[in-house]
């Protein structure tokens, strides 16, 4: 079932918007509900989507690289909210992660 419904897309889909997509989401929705668990299963929802789009399409290696990147961004938020403030912070990671994905993944499928 799965596979169909990966199937029915009919043209490739950016990942970029989905993964900075994800991380304000998942922040947005952690802020406003006062559930950070509720925020991460907003990110969760986002990642996973990305790294079934990536492994289909680029590979176990790109997926990997990619998934990681994000997971990285997502800890590099923490930090860097602690210098420059938490939205400030999310912002300039989802816009890296996003830039990032375009770069390594979309490029190669949107053109």
């Amino acid at each position: 079932m799965r596979s169909r419904i990966m199937g029915c897309v009919s043209r490739p889909l950016a990942t970029a918007p989905l993964a900075a997509g994800g991380l304000i989401a998942g922040y947005a929705v952690a802020v406003a509900t006062g559930s950070r668990p509720l925020g991460g299963v907003v990110l969760a929802v986002f990642g996973v989507t990305c790294a079934a789009l990536w492994l289909r399409r680029d590979g176990r290696r790109t997926a990997a690289m990619l998934t990681g990147a994000g997971l990285l961004a997502f800890a590099g938020s923490h930090v860097l909210g602690l210098i420059i403030g938490a939205w400030p912070a999310v912002l300039v990671v989802a816009a890296g992660a996003g830039a990032l994905c375009w770069r390594v993944s979309d490029t190669r499928h949107l053109g």
